[in-house]
Parts: structure tokens; C-alpha cells; sequence
């Protein structure tokens, strides 16, 4: 579990936030258009469940992959 927490450590850093941030808002916001775009722009309604894993899924991946390569620098 060592190195599970270690992940962790490097994942709550301000770096790795604030570059998974910028990453979700991107591919989130090109995922929801992508998968609800009729939606929004009839305006029928959105699937706010889908909505909120558009952006977290590209967040989550990107603070994973953040971590790696911190903890792969360190040796």
C-alpha cells in the first residue's frame, strides 16, 4: 500500500490539480458536446449523472497520469 499512498500524495498536489483541471475542462466540455449536444441545443434536457462523468473521468485520468510521472522522476 506504500505505493499507493505515494500516488495519492503526488495526485493532491497543487501541480497536478491545476493541470487536471485544465484537461477536464477541455475534453469535458468537448465530451459533453460530443455526447449531449442535441440536448443542449434544443435545449430537451441534459443527463446531469452524464454531465458530471464527462468532466471526471478526464480529471481523474489526468491527476493518475500526473502522478506517475512525478513518482517515475523520482527513481
Amino acid at each position: 500500500m506504500k505505493g499507493v499512498a505515494a500516488l495519492l500524495q503526488h495526485m493532491i498536489t497543487r501541480p497536478v490539480i491545476a493541470n487536471a483541471l485544465r484537461v477536464s475542462a477541455v475534453v469535458g466540455t468537448i465530451l459533453n458536446a460530443i455526447n449531449q449536444g442535441s440536448a443542449i441545443w434544443t435545449g430537451v434536457g441534459i443527463d446531469w449523472p452524464r454531465l458530471a462523468l464527462n468532466y471526471a473521468v478526464p480529471f481523474l485520468v489526468a491527476s493518475y497520469s500526473a502522478a506517475r510521472i512525478c513518482q517515475a522522476m523520482e527513481g
